[in-house]
């Protein structure tokens, strides 16, 4: 399973499935199991900007840590994801 870093972020890993590289690119933010289950999920949009489309666990004050980590490393997490997907950011027609 692919993590965008070796860290967590705001106590979360950030990682995606294979089963998810049929989507545009997203992260889903976990505490304990790597698993889409209780994990939030954020698509990501060309510019990093976020939308989240379930909280999960993680609490506001951790979520805006995680968007703003995201903001400033999309292109580096887009090229992790890209080695899995064809697919792209959230919004863009591919």
């Amino acid at each position: 399973m692919p993590k965008y870093t070796a860290f967590k972020v705001a106590g979360y890993y950030l990682y995606f499935t294979m089963a998810c590289t049929i989507e545009c690119m997203h992260v889903h933010a976990s505490d304990t199991k790597l698993t889409e289950s209780g994990s939030a999920k954020l698509f990501v949009k060309p510019d990093g900007d976020t939308i989240v489309t379930r909280q999960g666990t993680v609490s506001e004050s951790d979520m805006n840590k995680i968007r703003k980590y995201i903001k400033l490393n999309y292109i580096t997490m887009f090229e992790m994801w890209s080695k899995y997907s064809m697919h792209g950011y959230y919004g863009e027609n591919k």
